[in-house]
């Protein structure tokens, strides 16, 4: 049988509130999630192991296979899933780690896909959404895919009709973990950090379908990042990306996305992007730029 083929597409988080942290120690999170039209390829090919090997230019960056979230998520559907065929995986590595752009929980989310192809399951089987909530708080928006409102601790999705928003990616290539940068954020268990009068994102009325993107970056303006301080004060370094970012030609709203380090920048039309990621390759030629589009 020949290898079935996912795409692990980057995870934007054009909004971020933490609205408080859990007393079991959960971060209640409400985001606006778009994704990129960069990914990770994962391959799957059928077989009686279950096996993993990375390539691509970000290979190393994946660290001990054993780790990975692909792995995670194929083993915690094996148990659930009576004779789960499974297979060797190949993952085309692409996206940054530690980048706040969900690289791994793409990765596994991609993992689940190929493996309810495999096995003739739905994508909303119950079992398949139980393995994404388990192996990871931004795998149940990757499995999906597509754009929302997500909140919660990562399992509840409001579909969003987003347009075609030219976009800017880039990451200095230096880490950021989630964990410090939650830690940095200074929440204690059962604190809330949105207060009363705070306009939450399940409340909000978002732009319509069909809205243009000078009326989705006039939301969007409204509400910003929360981690984003926190993770600036752990690397300093996003404050230069975004200044990068905002200083370009045509940009309209400058970004970190999740947890850091990376940053985008949505623009209004394709050309201007592409001129803009060109500048800061020059300017920065140690960093990951993509220019290209959310959706």
């Amino acid at each position: 049988m020949p290898a079935l083929i996912e795409n692990g597409r980057a995870k934007v988080n054009l909004t971020l509130r933490v609205v408080g942290r859990r007393v079991d120690g959960y971060h209640e999170l409400e985001s606006v999630v778009a994704f990129a039209d960069c990914a990770d390829r994962l391959g799957l090919v059928p077989g009686a192991e279950l096996d993993l090997k990375t390539t691509g230019p970000l290979a190393l960056a994946c660290g001990d296979i054993s780790d990975n979230l692909v792995f995670k998520a194929a083993r915690l559907l094996r148990e659930r899933v009576p004779d789960l065929k499974l297979g060797e995986f190949t993952l085309d590595k692409m996206l940054p780690v530690a980048a706040g752009i969900g690289g791994g929980s793409a990765d596994a989310a991609a993992a689940l896909r190929l493996l309810a192809q495999l096995n003739g399951l739905a994508l909303d089987d119950a079992r398949l959404v139980e393995v994404a909530r388990l192996t990871g708080a931004d795998v149940p928006v990757c499995l999906a895919s597509r754009a929302c409102v997500m909140t919660g601790v990562g399992a509840t999705l409001q579909p969003l009709s987003l347009p075609l928003m030219p976009c800017v990616m880039v990451n200095p290539g230096i880490p950021v973990p989630t964990r410090d940068v939650f830690s940095a954020l200074g929440l204690r268990n059962g604190e809330l950090l949105v207060g009363a009068t705070d306009v939450l994102l399940r409340d909000r009325s978002w732009p319509k379908a069909g809205a243009s993107t000078a009326e989705w970056i006039g939301a969007f303006e409204e509400v910003g990042n929360d981690l984003e301080k926190p993770a600036m004060r752990i690397q300093p370094v996003i404050g230069e990306v975004l200044s990068a970012l905002g200083t370009t030609g045509g940009a309209r709203l400058a970004r970190m996305s999740g947890s850091g380090a990376t940053c985008f920048a949505i623009f209004e039309n394709g050309g201007d992007a592409q001129v803009a990621a060109e500048k800061i390759r020059r300017n920065h030629a140690g960093w990951w730029v993509h220019a290209g589009a959310l959706s």
